[in-house]
């Protein structure tokens, strides 16, 4: 297949301009940008105006609320070059957490646990579970635990579309889909 729209709450994107998309989408690639400032100015970079009370609640559905609490100085932490005073996880959840504060209509997470031991790519697929209560949410993943709560998956090989549908449907008809899960999902025990 070659051709297809692209459609945001029923309106082809072609239509809207480009700052229109960019305002609609929020987009956390696999290895996250941080800027060499504070906990609050990372998070507040996408949305400068965000109250109190909203930067409160997606810290509560990133799963960052405690870390914000352990730390002496709280938001307004240093976290070094690159995010370096943050694990992986804190900053993969960082990142969404910054996304979230926009309130996009989409979520895209290109690879955002690729990097992460298996307790943080648990705690982030339950952000991402939270998440998807107030957006839409496009995971790319290579591993299918990372996917395990999506409502629709579309199978990629070799570039092209080559299945899509809910895991059970593709398990009954994808002899690659079966494959990938008896080799990924047997051996995490998902």
């Amino acid at each position: 297949m070659d051709g297809g729209r692209v459609l945001l709450d029923g309106t082809d994107i072609a239509t809207l301009s480009r700052a229109e998309v960019r305002r609609r989408i929020a987009y956390v690639e696999q290895d996250t940008p941080m800027l060499a400032g504070t906990l609050r100015e990372n998070l507040l970079y996408a949305a400068p105006d965000a109250t109190e009370e909203a930067i409160s609640q997606v810290l509560r559905d990133t799963l960052l609320d405690s870390l914000v609490d352990r730390l002496p100085e709280g938001l307004d932490t240093h976290v070094g070059a690159c995010g370096l005073a943050l694990s992986g996880g804190e900053r993969q959840r960082l990142a969404i957490a910054r996304a979230l504060l926009r309130r996009p209509q989409v979520l895209l997470l290109d690879e955002a646990t690729a990097h992460l031991d298996g307790l943080s790519e648990t705690a982030l697929r339950h952000t991402v579970e939270r998440a998807a209560q107030h957006c839409t949410v496009v995971l790319i993943a290579h591993r299918l635990s990372t996917v395990t709560s999506a409502d629709h998956r579309v199978l990629l090989a070799d570039g092209r579309v080559r299945d899509h549908g809910r895991h059970g449907e593709l398990l009954g008809r994808n002899e690659l889909y079966r494959d990938l899960a008896a080799t990924q999902l047997t051996a995490a025990g998902a």
